[in-house]
């Protein structure tokens, strides 16, 4: 204990004299916990100092450390009251401290760009969204014009919110080039092919005066991101995630808890799989590819319905799906749609072997729709059939490419929290 009675910060320069070895021992082993102990936070796998002991492997003593160093860094909250959630886990019987990140802590500022517009939005650790300002814009074809505008929406969120603000991300419906950060063919938006979008980015957020990094990534592999840690990808060793947002149909990987993108971020293309070869021509020269075949686009148009300029495709398809589902031609239409998105998850569940398939935008409620014939479609078609059956989830967040886009400015001081902080 301190000289006020509570644990020892992992910050603090001197230990207490009684016991200065060990004290200083415990606290140069808990500079090291902080950042896993912060994580497990984050994600909801530490919600008591009890869990936290066991999940980092360290002593109470350290555990209790290394919570209040966080507290004092304003990113978590310590509850010491007994009762309510968390259970026991204490010594002797006693409740164990419950865990929870600081609802008034720092923000990332986590912004997206789709073919029918834009949203920024402050997010806090836990994946929780602060605020948000959507933009419903014609996206021009001057990437910098975009994503200056989106910028400045978030710029006016923070400045109402008073928050610290630890960094900002992107999410683009684009595979984005490692290392350089360009948006190698945004075959949905009228920008130029190998577009610099993080270094346009990057450069918005300092003219905006805001701190941290800067950091971009394609959309549905920033969905799949947030899912796993906080959504229905949780506890999944090989995740792949599938997904049809405003436009096109995008995949992405996350094995061990670290996306997979490839030798150089471009990985799981997987809206450019064949899945009807004599179908719809398709944006990059092929024909039938999932990108045309299974998108709010092809949903509307098998459907007989002619998309106007109001809302967004996918919200039009969504209450297309949801209004009258069972009129011949929508449900005609949601069958062609689950088959074909069915044949393009076998051929990945063949190529890949995931433990878990979760849906996102217009997947999600082809799922909800039918799960049986989806769930049937892949199991016929993949090699091990039912006997193998992967499950398949919807996705549960909502605006999970936006928290995707925010775990990338957290990423960070997930890392080193000290540091990253000082």
């Amino acid at each position: 204990m301190n000289g006020n009675g509570a644990p020892p910060r992992v910050g603090d320069v001197t230990a207490p004299s009684a016991s200065g070895t060990a004290a200083r021992t415990r606290l140069e082993r808990g500079r090291g916990a902080l950042g896993p102990a912060l994580e497990l936070v984050h994600t909801g796998r530490a919600p008591t100092r009890a869990v936290l002991t066991a999940e980092l492997g360290v002593t109470r003593a350290t555990a209790g450390a290394v919570a209040a160093e966080l507290e004092a860094l304003g990113l978590i909250r310590v509850d010491s009251r007994p009762g309510g959630a968390g259970g026991t886990g204490g010594a002797q019987g006693r409740p164990s401290h419950r865990l929870s990140v600081a609802e008034d802590g720092p923000v990332a500022l986590a912004a997206q760009v789709h073919s029918d517009g834009f949203r920024a939005a402050l997010v806090g650790l836990g994946g929780r969204i602060v605020a948000t300002a959507p933009g419903k814009v014609t996206v021009s074809a001057d990437p910098a014009q975009v994503l200056g505008a989106v910028v400045e929406a978030g710029a006016e969120l923070l400045e109402q919110s008073g928050r610290r603000c630890v960094g900002a991300g992107l999410a683009v419906p684009s595979a984005v080039a490692e290392p350089d950060g360009t948006a190698l063919n945004p075959l949905h938006l009228a920008w130029p092919a190998g577009s610099p979008v993080r270094a346009i980015f990057a450069e918005c957020v300092k003219a905006a005066g805001i701190d941290g990094p800067a950091l971009t990534g394609n959309d549905v592999n920033l969905a799949a991101l947030a899912e796993h840690r906080h959504g229905a990808g949780r506890s999944a060793q090989h995740l792949l995630c599938v997904a049809t947002g405003h436009r096109g149909v995008g995949g992405a990987l996350v094995l061990d808890g670290r996306l997979h993108s490839g030798s150089s971020g471009l990985a799981l293309e997987v809206g450019h799989l064949t899945v009807n070869p004599e179908g719809r021509a398709c944006h990059c020269g092929g024909r039938g590819c999932l990108d045309v075949e299974a998108d709010p686009l092809a949903f509307l148009t098998a459907a007989g319905r002619s998309p106007g300029p109001e809302v967004s495709l996918l919200q039009q398809a969504r209450d297309l799906l949801r209004d009258e589902p069972a009129e011949p031609a929508v449900r005609a239409a949601t069958e062609e749609l689950i088959d074909r998105l069915g044949l393009g998850l076998a051929g990945l569940v063949n190529i890949l072997n995931p433990d878990r398939i979760i849906l996102g935008g217009l997947h999600r409620e082809l799922l909800y729709a039918d799960p049986e014939r989806l769930r049937a479609v892949v199991a016929d078609r993949s090699l091990w059939g039912r006997s193998g059956g992967v499950p398949i989830l919807p996705c549960t967040l909502d605006h999970n490419s936006l928290v995707g886009a925010a775990e990338l400015a957290w990423q960070p001081v997930l890392d080193d929290p000290l540091g990253a902080l000082a």
